[in-house]
C-alpha cells in the first residue's frame, strides 16, 4: 500500500545520514528495506563488546549446553534478544538463498551448511551467525574511519 512505501521511504531517508548506510547498504542480501532495517534494530554496533555480543543479542549465537565434564555436540541456538532482528536476518537469508550469488562468503556458508544436511533452521541460524559478524567487523570499521576523520576535520 502507499503508507507502507511511505514509511519505507522515509525509513531510507533517515538511514541514508547515517555514517555506516554505504557500508550496510553494500553487503549481499540487504537493500532499500531491509538495510535501514538492520541498522534501526542492531543501532551503533560499538554498544557490543565484540561480534559475540551482537550474535547473542539477536539471539542466532548457538545455546551451551553442558555440566561438569559433560558437553553437547549440537545445541539448540539460544533464541535470547531482538526477535524483530532475527525476523529480519532471516529474510536476509532468504534473499541470498533465491539469488545464490557464488562470490557471497555468507551464501558460500549457507551452501555449504546445506549440502551437509543441516536441517532449515541450523543452517538459517549459522548464516545469520556468519553475515552478523561480517555486518559487526564491517559497520565497526566504517564507523572508526568516520570518527577518525570527524577527529582530524575538528584539530
Amino acid at each position: 500500500s502507499k503508507t507502507v512505501e511511505l514509511f519505507r521511504k522515509q525509513m531510507n531517508l533517515l538511514a541514508q545520514q547515517l555514517p555506516e548506510y554505504k557500508a550496510v547498504m553494500a553487503l549481499y542480501g540487504v537493500g532499500d528495506s531491509l538495510g535501514p532495517q538492520l541498522m534501526a534494530e542492531i543501532g551503533d554496533v560499538r554498544r557490543f563488546a565484540h561480534k559475540g555480543s551482537l550474535t547473542a543479542f539477536a539471539g542466532v549465537n548457538p545455546g551451551a549446553n553442558q555440566s561438569g565434564t559433560y558437553e553437547a555436540k549440537s545445541t539448540r541456538s539460544s533464541k535470547r534478544g531482538s526477535p524483530e532482528l532475527r525476523k529480519t536476518l532471516f529474510l536476509v537469508m532468504t534473499v541470498l538463498l533465491q539469488n545464490a550469488p557464488p562470490d557471497d562468503p555468507v551464501f558460500q556458508f549457507l551452501d555449504k551448511k546445506r549440502a551437509e544436511g543441516k536441517p532449515y533452521y541450523v543452517y538459517m541460524t549459522a548464516g545469520c551467525n556468519k553475515f552478523l559478524r561480517i555486518y559487526y567487523a564491517r559497520v565497526k570499521e566504517c564507523l572508526e574511519a568516520f570518527d577518525a576523520r570527524q577527529s582530524l576535520a575538528q584539530s
